[in-house]
């Protein structure tokens, strides 16, 4: 696709919302993960939306919605997104991204795999629109490739197969009207490394990705903590360290420690929980939530499996949010 002549749009631009785990770099905005997203609205029948994919070995997947219209897979080889409507509009565009490889180095930087947006090409009749901030709590998800949404669609291990607009954690914020940032990364553990080049739990907590520190403008309201079923072993202390990062970073927020699906190490991530001794540290077990009929596999949830286990938690963080008077 040829780039249209126009005024060029940086993804820093206010009328841009990011919302996610997002590293900002010079004209650039970088995620590594699933489930995070872009949204704008446009006054006009055109936009481009630019990806830098240089040096990409692995194209990453999105999804691309227009106004109530169906969601569009966009496989990222080009560096070009052309969006057209019929009339001129107002139109709301959310981009999501699907999945991003959890087997090409996501971690660090020349990515292999990697969603690198350098914003938008306006023409001259399209015009940007200030639209208003994500409402409703602030949440925040660290998991593993369950909550990345690895072979959520089907068993297939590459992208075809996954999808985190399907994970727990995209439907249980989206539930609860919350913006949200869906940390996964396949194969994680609280000590073991991810796929990817992607450092454990305890050395990736608190950065986009090497390099880049994870900013935030304010507390999340809520953090749910989903890591353990890939390591090992596990004992109550490891996980307990993790648990006293997570609060230094985030003093007020309520956190949530959810024991793996499968049930592996649930006495430890509680023994860690109880002996936080921290009014605000919750651990919630998840026993019984779903079953190997729910998953594509042995371990990960199918989309109706994943479906049932965001409407468990969906219940367990509204009586958090919004506590009976």
């Amino acid at each position: 696709m040829a780039f249209v002549a126009g005024e060029v749009v940086a993804p820093g631009d206010p009328r841009i919302v990011l919302e996610g785990q997002w590293g900002q770099q010079p004209g650039l905005a970088i995620t590594v993960n699933s489930g995070s997203r872009i949204s704008f609205t446009f006054s006009g029948t055109a936009v481009q939306a630019l990806f830098d994919v240089g040096g990409l070995t692995t194209a990453p997947h999105l999804w691309v919605t227009i106004d109530d219209g169906s969601s569009t897979l966009y496989v990222v080889e080009q560096p070009v997104i052309e969006l057209t409507a019929d009339v001129a509009g107002p139109h709301k565009v959310e981009i999501v991204v699907k999945d991003v490889s959890e087997h090409a180095n996501r971690w660090n930087p020349p990515f292999e795999c990697a969603v690198v947006f350098a914003g938008l090409v306006l023409d001259a009749d399209t015009r940007l629109r200030l639209a208003g901030r994500p409402g409703g709590p602030r949440l925040e998800f660290y998991g593993d490739s369950i909550t990345q949404g690895v072979r959520a669609l089907s068993a297939h291990p590459e992208s075809e197969g996954a999808d985190g607009t399907k994970s727990f954690a995209y439907l249980t914020a989206r539930a609860l009207g919350a913006s949200a940032y869906q940390v996964g990364f396949g194969r994680q553990g609280i000590v073991r490394t991810g796929n990817g080049e992607v450092p454990s739990g305890l050395e990736s907590f608190g950065w986009n990705f090497a390099g880049s520190a994870a900013e935030r403008v304010e507390e999340p309201d809520l953090v749910v903590l989903n890591l353990g079923v890939n390591d090992e072993t596990l004992s109550a202390a490891q996980y307990g360290e993790y648990l006293r990062l997570v609060r230094s970073k985030y003093g007020s927020s309520e956190i949530v420690a959810l024991s793996p699906f499968s049930g592996k190490h649930a006495s430890e991530i509680e023994a860690a929980v109880k002996a936080a001794d921290d009014a605000k540290i919750r651990y919630v077990g998840t026993d019984g939530w779903i079953t190997e009929a729910d998953c594509t596999d042995d371990v990960h949830p199918s989309v109706e499996g994943h479906a049932k286990i965001a409407g468990h938690l969906t219940e367990q963080l509204t009586k958090l949010l919004r506590p009976a008077s």
